[in-house]
């Protein structure tokens, strides 16, 4: 496998460019790009190949007007995925994307960035910065084109890329169209474990990860203060909200109250609480919540 120079971008002298052509003559397997449909034919990439890299992986996705909740969510989820072994997969873009590459980079962690254009097409001068970071740190930038430049529908996908390489996709913020919620249907079709962060309901780019959550097509994803941080579990919402709801049958509670009555943790509570609010069973209202009866 004989790599060729190319340059990436006129603000760096020259970059290695190596290249996989999938096939039997080369007798080159990506095992985790087996079943992916459309097929990829060709693996672009700078950076040092190593199967390390794609042992553990895991995908931390979002949108691209990411908030400062959601930025904060990125800065909490991902030094625990780094400090677990992860390898966080992203899609490079900006926003969420970018947030979770430099996360894992500030962290100490390892990261692959898949391009929605040609490895060569011309990056800025931020992205070539980045780039750089990436692979110095022991990580990959990944296109299954060479030239091709960003189009509408090189975006979705590249996504399958994304969704094959990883065992669960974390969504952060997700409008309720979203190139995020492309990666999560790739994610279900390749059986992949799928996440999402809930958002305030006011919030545009929490509409997506909240209905994932409230039509069960994804775990919630809280942080739990009881662990190392950045620690996660799932919330599913049975007998937490089982116990909410008779509590609030009595009067209406803030959430300092809910945690002492059900001796539950304040994270548990308030993930309790937005299953409760996207399903429609409660309201807040000046700090209280209420059952939706109890307000008519």
């Amino acid at each position: 496998m004989k790599p060729f120079y190319i340059c990436v971008n006129s603000l760096l002298e020259m970059a290695l460019v190596s290249w996989i052509k999938m096939g039997i003559k080369k007798g080159l397997e990506i095992p985790w790009l087996e079943g992916v449909k459309p097929r990829v034919k060709e693996v672009f990439y700078l950076g040092s190949w190593r199967e390390e890299v794609f042992t553990k992986c895991v995908a931390v996705v979002g949108s691209r007007r990411m908030t400062q909740y959601g930025e904060r969510v990125v800065e909490k989820l991902v030094p625990g995925l780094v400090d677990q072994g992860y390898t966080i997969v992203s899609g490079f873009m900006y926003g969420v994307d970018q947030a979770a590459h430099r996360m894992t980079v500030a962290c100490g962690g390892r990261t692959v960035a898949v391009l929605g254009w040609g490895i060569s097409y011309p990056m800025s001068n931020d992205e070539c910065l980045m780039s750089n970071k990436i692979v110095d740190s022991g990580g990959l930038i990944i296109s299954e084109w060479e030239k091709q430049e960003p189009m509408l529908w090189t975006f979705p996908l590249r996504n399958r890329i994304v969704a094959a390489m990883v065992s669960d996709i974390y969504v952060v913020e997700a409008a309720s169209v979203s190139g995020a919620l492309i990666t999560v249907g790739w994610g279900r079709k390749l059986g992949k474990k799928i996440w999402a962060v809930p958002g305030p309901v006011t919030s545009k780019v929490s509409e997506g990860t909240n209905k994932l959550i409230a039509d069960g097509l994804a775990k919630m994803w809280v942080p739990n203060e009881n662990k190392r941080a950045g620690e996660f579990k799932s919330i599913s919402g049975g007998t937490n909200i089982g116990d909410l709801y008779t509590v609030l049958q009595n009067d209406a509670l803030t959430i300092d109250e809910l945690v002492r009555k059900t001796r539950k943790s304040a994270q548990e509570v308030g993930a309790a609480l937005t299953m409760m609010t996207l399903r429609g069973e409660v309201s807040e209202r000046e700090g209280k919540y209420y059952i939706n009866d109890q307000l008519t």
